[in-house]
């Protein structure tokens, strides 16, 4: 097997990283997109300048995406109180709302005992324990980063493998160790897509489709989910039948399976539930409960109220405002285990990825200047000749462009600089745009080849137990079969959940 020089690579990235200023210069000073709008060339000078900066991240994600608060006002694409005002909004408090309850789950260990639960209550045999793992580890990422969720399952998973190995030689459970380091990291991403909360690109989504249509329908918790779990359904099946075939069936050395005893064991270290644990799985039932039940919901024939509506303004409540009461609750409640402290507390929120928040805020900065500036109406004009294409096609294409760029890049990153575009793409040839966005934000997620194209990917490979080639042969058929999925789902289901008319453009969609 080949392998890539390292240092070629600093190299590479290196390059990238002093040419992107070199770049922005050339733009600023030499290039006029359009004479009458010069603001168009100024933002597509930061945007590649952030891209660059985000592949190479020679700098942290968060300094890049401080940019545009810097160079939008001295270049006069949009006022700077415009642009701080992106870094903080309904999205982000949806983000920490929701990240607050999750610190709060592992602070008392609560993430732990759903997932060896999971996995007892599933079994022992090798595809029993496959699909345990995968359980487990999809079901607690729709709700936890999937970074939190795949450093939780490694090291059970690394138990699990040494105890085989125990009973069995390291070279017969080699292939089946593999098939379960992979299906702990792709589960983590396919879980991420289910909910709004699970991952963050869903959410840069849903801000910057605010962004560019205010007067939209929102996308509600309930709205995403109707449309993203059918297809992590299919997903997750698919994976474990995939893996299970290629790294369990196919394998010829006969080796032992394990009891449950193993699992049983780290189970019984958590002893009995604490009423800490059960106060936070009561709020995590009804925080989902709220999420879901919160807006109207109109499938079809099928129309239901939302809580929202017993208030005087119900458009005023959002899923951030749900997130935050309850995360607000957890830190009023006493702690039994401790009387001085409560079962949230300030320390333990002081673990917020602020770096992801500052992400975000980049991005949805860079979205606005994308809008204010025209540049997003001048890529679509310069992409109008794609009206002629079939729309499967183009969501076909969109999802292929994504799943494979996220392989080298930040998922976030990346869906934050490709929106905008096909927000404009959608404008200029009359196409409901979130038939274009949603399939990008899905996409972003299922990036299964390399280790740097998600945080699980590259958690799993770090425990030096599977080559690159290993994950890269798995991974590239996974790629292709999320792409059909996604594309497939979107033409057929989102249309139907969200009210897509492949024939008429929407009015809140026209600029």
């Amino acid at each position: 097997m080949t392998r890539v020089n390292p240092i070629d690579g600093t190299r590479i990235k290196l390059g990238l990283f002093l040419f992107a200023p070199v770049l922005f210069f050339i733009l600023v000073f030499g290039v006029e997109l359009d004479p009458n709008r010069p603001e168009i060339t100024y933002t597509l000078a930061v945007a590649l300048l952030m891209a660059l900066w985000w592949i190479t991240e020679i700098v942290p994600l968060a300094v890049t995406s401080l940019l545009p608060f810097i160079l939008f006002p001295m270049l006069g694409v949009m006022n700077g109180k415009a642009v701080a005002s992106n870094y903080f909004n309904d999205i982000i408090f949806l983000f920490l709302g929701g990240f607050l309850f999750a610190l709060a789950m592992q602070k008392w260990n609560l993430h732990r005992r759903i997932a060896l639960k999971l996995m007892l209550t599933v079994g022992n045999s090798p595809a029993r324990l496959m699909l345990g793992f995968m359980l487990a580890t999809s079901f607690l990422s729709m709700w936890i980063s999937n970074t939190a969720t795949t450093m939780l399952m490694v090291p059970i998973l690394i138990s699990i493998i040494l105890k085989l190995e125990e009973v069995n030689s390291r070279d017969s459970i080699h292939p089946f160790a593999t098939g379960l380091l992979l299906s702990v990291a792709y589960s983590a991403s396919i879980g991420g897509i289910a909910t709004l909360v699970g991952t963050p690109p869903n959410l840069s989504f849903a801000r910057i489709f605010a962004i560019y249509f205010p007067n939209a329908p929102e996308i509600s918790f309930a709205a995403w989910f109707f449309y993203a779990f059918p297809i992590f359904v299919i997903l997750f099946t698919i994976t474990f039948i995939y893996l299970y075939l290629v790294f369990v069936k196919r394998n010829k050395q006969k080796w032992t399976s394990i009891d449950n005893q193993t699992i049983i064991d780290e189970y019984e270290k958590l002893g009995p539930w604490i009423i800490e644990q059960k106060i936070i799985a009561f709020f995590f039932a009804l925080l989902a409960l709220l999420w879901f039940t919160r807006a109207d919901l109109e499938l079809g024939f099928i129309h239901l109220k939302g809580w929202s509506s017993l208030f005087k303004y119900p458009k005023y409540l959002n899923d951030g405002s749900v997130a935050i009461a309850i995360a607000i609750v957890l830190f009023l409640i006493p702690s039994k285990k401790s009387k001085s402290h409560f079962i949230m507390d300030w320390k333990t929120a002081e673990k917020i990825p602020w770096e992801i928040i500052l992400l975000f805020g980049g991005g949805f900065a860079l979205a606005s200047g994308f809008k204010e500036s025209g540049l997003s109406q001048w890529f679509g004009d310069q992409l109008v000749w794609l009206k002629e294409v079939h729309p499967l096609l183009i969501v076909l294409a969109v999802s292929l462009l994504i799943t494979f760029l996220t392989e080298l890049t930040s998922n976030v990153a990346t869906v934050e600089t490709f929106l905008p575009v096909l927000a404009g793409l959608a404008m200029s040839i009359e196409f409901n745009p979130l038939l274009f966005m949603l399939p990008a934000t899905i996409s972003a997620s299922l990036a299964f080849m390399l280790p740097s194209a998600t945080a699980p990917n590259a958690i799993i490979f770090g425990t030096k137990r599977l080559e690159v080639f290993d994950m890269s042969k798995a991974g590239l058929a996974l790629n292709f079969v999320g792409v059909v999925i996604v594309t497939l789902t979107t033409y057929y289901l989102a249309t139907f959940i969200f009210d897509i008319s492949l024939s008429v453009f929407p009015e809140w969609a026209r600029p």
